[in-house]
């Protein structure tokens, strides 16, 4: 598909309009606008497709206390602030989900039923095989996908986000009953800015790429 000059724009424009945000207005957010987030964030890339993350939502007040309670003390006023928080956790286990995900494709016509057995049983064998520490990273990478993906959904959308690892993990898990299946990876306020993030720099391009050879 070719993509069009407009929509090239219009998403640089989204890309370079992303902040870090701090302070939100006290505006609520739709579960219905939550959701179109979610399901365009979950277009990015994972690992064999497995799509391990998974969303704790905090959208009414009862939630959101409790998720303020979990993260630190630098932390708390912005989730207090924020319209919803988002608890980004990665499933090691959601390689189980192996045999829907490519019965989804079969029915997209992407692979024949003969292509997903196969798909499905070498994904299972691989996954199954893998160290602990080694599926913790893949999650970890997948979690990083998806968050981009969904602050630059929010972005297109009219809001801002902020991402968060100043939180408590464990008590994160004891609050909202996670068990040990999710991996907590990330906390995203969602809302409507108050006052605009502030304008950071970055380094120069040709002090962090290397062009054939790091020599």
């Amino acid at each position: 598909m070719t993509v069009q000059v407009q929509d090239t724009q219009d998403f640089m424009k989204v890309a370079k309009g992303r902040r870090s945000v701090r302070s939100y207005e006290p505006t609520e957010i739709s579960k219905e606008d939550v959701q179109e987030i979610l399901e365009t964030a979950t277009l990015a890339p994972s690992s064999s497709n497995m799509q391990p993350w998974r969303f704790l939502v905090a959208h009414d007040k009862e939630s959101k206390s409790k998720l303020e309670s979990a993260v630190l003390d630098f932390n708390k006023q912005r989730v207090a602030e924020a319209s919803v928080g988002i608890v980004l956790l990665g499933d090691l286990k959601g390689y189980e989900k192996a045999e829907k995900i490519y019965d989804q494709a079969v029915k997209a016509g992407y692979m024949t039923e003969e292509n997903k057995t196969q798909f499905v049983k070498s994904s299972l064998n691989l996954y199954r095989s893998i160290p602990q520490d080694k599926l913790k990273e893949i999650v970890l990478v997948d979690g990083g996908l998806v968050s981009m993906q969904l602050m630059l959904a929010a972005r297109a959308k009219g809001y801002d986000t902020l991402p968060m690892g100043g939180y408590d993990p464990v008590k994160l898990k004891e609050l909202f009953g996670i068990s040990d299946q999710y991996m907590p990876i990330m906390v995203i306020a969602l809302g409507k800015a108050a006052q605009e993030g502030r304008p950071t720099t970055r380094l120069p391009i040709e002090e962090v790429t290397f062009w054939n050879t790091m020599d």
